[in-house]
């Protein structure tokens, strides 16, 4: 794994990304936040040494380096899913990447369901704590201690700092921003009326199919992170109809421009 972090971290360095202090991981139908970065470097994935490609058709498969909101980052320009066949070491290989290149600060954002049905389509969600579905943890490996605490704490996984911050730009900005529990699951199918009451009892607001392995590995790697989550469909399993992926990446497009807004406010602040 060092090895590899080495080789991937080497290339990135040659092609011109130069110490970026913010990583930013972009979901499902939200990328137009590229367009406001003033862009110095990119690199397909298929190009960087030991990265996993992205199979997922509505997500691109690049890693942009730039300025935003006066400060460097690096953007993964679509995300890795277990349900593509990676394990949860892969889907968190770029969170390693983006570490020794420098980042300070991880932010991520996602397209979930409502759990809660209090939160709408088309509203954000300010991840305030997660339930790990997916069955097992990027951490669980060989040689894990080399990289970072094995037994890494997970009291705060998202910065209480900087949710204040992304709050604080939310309510001057007008944007309704909830804040909630997410609770990430392998998919790719989409769940049950049973599993949504489930997910319910147990305590979640929104359920998405990511975010989770890399924030444990943000974690590990003594990161401070925030996720925000665009809810794109209304998850009430009394109520519960087919559905639709092409609405849900409209749904999460039109949403898109309050999250970029939080972002690029809170970069600025950082």
């Amino acid at each position: 794994m060092i090895k590899f972090i080495t080789e991937s971290t080497e290339y990135l360095q040659s092609k011109g990304f130069d110490k970026p202090e913010v990583g930013i991981i972009l979901g499902t139908g939200l990328g137009k936040l590229i367009g406001h970065i003033d862009i110095i470097a990119e690199a397909s994935y298929n190009h960087i040494p030991n990265f996993p490609t992205a199979t997922v058709e509505f997500h691109k498969g690049k890693l942009i380096y730039g300025n935003l909101g006066g400060k460097k980052v690096v953007v993964m320009q679509g995300r890795f899913h277990v349900y593509e066949g990676y394990t949860l070491q892969d889907v968190t290989f770029p969170v390693r990447i983006m570490e020794k290149l420098g980042i300070k600060t991880l932010l991520v954002s996602n397209a979930s369901g409502a759990i809660n049905l209090n939160f709408k389509k088309g509203e954000l969600m300010l991840i305030d704590d997660h339930i790990n579905l997916q069955g097992g943890s990027p951490l669980a490996f060989k040689g894990v201690s080399d990289l970072g605490e094995r037994f890494t704490d997970m009291s705060e996984p998202y910065s209480a700092e900087i949710n204040a911050k992304i709050e604080s730009i939310a309510n001057s900005e007008n944007i309704k921003l909830h804040k909630g529990v997410y609770a990430s699951v392998v998919g790719p199918q989409l769940e049950t009326r049973a599993e949504y009451r489930m997910l319910k009892i147990i305590g979640a607001d929104a359920v998405g199919m990511s975010t989770v392995p890399e924030i444990i590995v943000a974690n590990h790697l003594g990161l401070k992170a925030a996720a925000v989550s665009v809810l794109t469909d209304e998850c009430d399993p009394d109520n519960l109809k087919p559905v639709d992926i092409a609405e849900i990446i409209a749904m999460a497009g039109k949403a898109e421009p309050e999250m970029i807004k939080l972002f690029t406010g809170l970069i600025e602040q950082l």
